[in-house]
């Protein structure tokens, strides 16, 4: 193809239509909603980790899986300090990957309510091992029989995330922990095994 086209356009005018369709395949990826960005390596986890190798991606999705979050100002005051232009960046991002989507709130149209896309709730085994492994090996706020009833009870766990998501059910699976101060914050129910 680049031979018959070289033909109909000699020297520079080729080079010039070349960068433009390169421009335009850059513009508009292949397959809708997959980015046309290079890859360090086809490995899995590196893929993955460039969608939410970063602090506040696997943070939103906690908040919208684990606290019922649905909205920026509650992403905002979660207690972890995340700047408002990093907040809508990363927010953003989870919408291009397909992990999160925005939809106007019925009563106030605007504000935004995101939610979790299946490929975001397909997440939750992911985040149930990271709250366990984090609880195990360091300190953290988390209660200690939360967790242990949460180890222990996995698929129970991960089966009434996956339903509260179908249901559109905001009711946290966890309390919100002890923050920096040692004071608790409990503000919903958390899941009873």
């Amino acid at each position: 193809m680049a031979d018959r086209l070289r033909r109909l356009w000699p020297g520079r005018l080729f080079n010039c239509v070349a960068c433009i369709v390169q421009a335009i395949f850059d513009i508009f990826p292949a397959v809708a909603g997959k980015s046309r960005s290079k890859r360090r390596s086809d490995c899995p986890v590196s893929i993955s980790l460039e969608i939410l190798g970063d602090r506040w991606s696997l943070l939103i999705i906690r908040d919208l899986m684990v606290r019922g979050y649905r909205t920026f100002k509650e992403f905002q005051g979660a207690g972890e300090g995340i700047a408002t232009n990093i907040l809508s960046d990363r927010l953003r991002k989870l919408q291009v990957a397909g992990i999160i989507t925005a939809g106007v709130e019925k009563t106030d149209g605007r504000k935004l309510n995101y939610r979790l896309t299946e490929k975001g709730i397909d997440l939750a085994p992911v985040l149930l091992e990271l709250l366990i492994w984090g609880a195990r090996h360091e300190e953290t706020g988390a209660p200690c029989t939360v967790i242990d009833e949460m180890e222990k009870n996995r698929q129970q766990v991960l089966v009434e995330t996956r339903r509260r998501w179908q249901d559109r059910d905001p009711t946290p699976i966890l309390p919100k922990f002890a923050d920096r101060r040692g004071r608790r914050s409990l503000t919903r129910t958390p899941l009873t095994a």
